[in-house]
């Protein structure tokens, strides 16, 4: 396999990285206070980020034949992530300091990813080649992450996971995307420009909040937590990535993109999520600012694994 070429990653992350401080310092030491964000919250969940996960997946239509084994490889990645979050509370000794509803909200930092800088990386690593192969994997694995991020809150909370399933706008958005992904349609051409514009402010509003909702000491209250669900993000992911590119045989393109996917911060959207579902979104955004940090350091690792 080829190594692919230098990718400069703090250029890359540091864009995610100033927008949560800016949410926390403007929070914090301006009249915009918890209020406002708590509308931004619900501007983002609601109508900002499904629009971008639509837009994302019709963009591009995805070769499901030339591309199956990259399919599966990041299926069985999901799973495995969705799998050793799942795990946490069941281990021996490690499993009696994770408090079940902190378990509940955050397992979802574990497997789900940053599709922005997914989709800047790629690029970056493989052009266009690089970005329909990661759109591909957007399509199929975000229900799928979606559903396992979903399940812990609605069977914790005791609401009926179908019921919490069909009424998450993120949910219903891939479906419908990937409804219209399969039937060949697309956003018309005059609305592709607005409909881009309503999806990127997402980002930049979505990582506001989670920064304008950060509780630093809810960290140090769930260590053990915190450090599980990190450890499985930014280390044994890209392990696992490591196997089943050689497991399915990836070429160069496919295993650098599948490597880099497996060690990508996690999403924005995890905050905004937990928070919605009236969980403990400060931790979630600590996890979630931690975890972007720590990419500096996993995505290097994940695609030295390809030498």
């Amino acid at each position: 396999m080829g190594y692919p070429r230098a990718v400069n990653f703090l250029e890359l992350l540091l864009p995610d990285f100033s927008l949560i401080l800016c949410g926390y310092l403007v929070c914090r030491h301006t009249a915009l206070g918890r209020p406002v964000w708590e509308q931004v919250e619900t501007l983002v969940y609601f109508f900002l980020f499904p629009v971008l996960l639509f837009q994302s997946i019709v963009r591009s239509p995805m070769d499901l034949r030339a591309t199956s084994s990259l399919i599966g490889a990041g299926l069985l990645l999901g799973l495995s992530g969705i799998a050793m979050a799942y795990a946490l509370p069941h281990l021996p000794v490690l499993g009696k300091n994770v408090a079940a509803r902190e378990h509940a909200g955050a397992a979802q930092v574990a497997f789900r990813f940053n599709s922005f800088i997914a989709l800047a990386l790629s690029e970056r690593l493989a052009g266009a080649q690089g970005l329909l192969l990661v759109a591909v994997l957007i399509g199929v694995c975000v229900p799928l992450f979606n559903v396992g991020a979903v399940w812990p809150m609605a069977r914790h909370s005791q609401t009926g996971l179908a019921r919490a399933l069909l009424r998450n706008p993120l949910i219903i958005a891939t479906a419908l995307g990937l409804a219209c992904n399969a039937a060949g349609l697309k956003v018309p051409a005059f609305l592709e420009a607005s409909v881009n514009r309503v999806g990127g402010a997402s980002i930049p509003l979505g990582l506001m909040a989670a920064g304008a909702g950060m509780q630093f000491g809810h960290l140090a209250q769930q260590k053990t937590l915190t450090v599980g669900l990190l450890v499985i993000r930014h280390l044994l992911l890209p392990l696992v990535a490591a196997g089943l590119a050689w497991l399915f045989r990836l070429d160069a393109p496919q295993a650098t993109v599948l490597l880099a996917f497996s060690a990508l911060p996690t999403a924005s959207s995890c905050y905004v999520l937990a928070s919605r579902m009236g969980y403990n979104g400060a931790y979630v955004a600590g996890l979630v600012t931690l975890s972007t940090v720590l990419g500096l350091v996993s995505l290097p690792f994940a695609l030295g694994l390809l030498r």
